[in-house]
C-alpha cells in the first residue's frame, strides 16, 4: 500500500515483505528522481521540493507523453480508414458511407488531438508556475 506521511514523504508497504528489497530497487529503477530506503518493514520515499531544471524537466516528459498519446491516436484512426477501406471492397460499405466514415474517423481524431494538447498545455502551465 501507498501511504503519504507529509507533503515531503511517501510510505511503501508492501504485503509481501519478501518482495521489500525487489520494490525498492524498482523505484530507483524507475529514475523518478527518488530515492527509496529499506528500514525492513516499510520503504520511504522522500520527494524532494521541485527546483526549476525539474519542472522544466517535468514539463519537456510531459510533451513526451502528449505526443506519444497522439501517434497512438493517429495510429488508431489509420486501423480504422484501413478497416473501413477494406469493408469497402467487400462491398460491406457503399463508397458513399465509407467516404462518410473516413471523415468521422479524421474529426475524431482532430478532436482528440486537441484535447490532448490542450492537457499538455495545462499541465506544463502547472509545472512552470512557481
Amino acid at each position: 500500500s501507498l501511504s503519504p506521511l507529509s507533503a515531503q514523504e511517501i510510505i511503501v508497504d508492501p504485503y509481501d515483505k519478501a518482495a521489500l528489497a525487489d520494490v525498492e530497487r524498482a523505484i530507483f529503477a524507475a529514475n523518478l528522481g527518488l530515492t527509496p530506503s529499506n528500514d525492513g518493514k516499510i520503504i520511504r520515499i522522500s520527494v524532494p521540493m521541485l527546483t526549476e531544471d525539474r519542472r522544466k524537466e517535468l514539463a519537456k516528459s510531459v510533451k513526451k507523453f502528449g505526443e506519444e498519446a497522439k501517434v497512438a491516436v493517429r495510429n488508431i484512426r489509420r486501423d480504422a480508414i484501413d478497416f473501413i477501406k477494406k469493408a469497402e471492397k467487400a462491398k460491406s460499405v457503399s463508397e458513399d458511407d465509407s467516404k462518410f466514415y473516413q471523415g468521422e474517423a479524421q474529426t475524431l481524431t482532430d478532436k482528440i488531438s486537441k484535447e490532448i494538447e490542450a492537457m499538455i498545455s495545462k499541465k506544463e502551465k502547472d509545472l512552470l508556475t512557481i
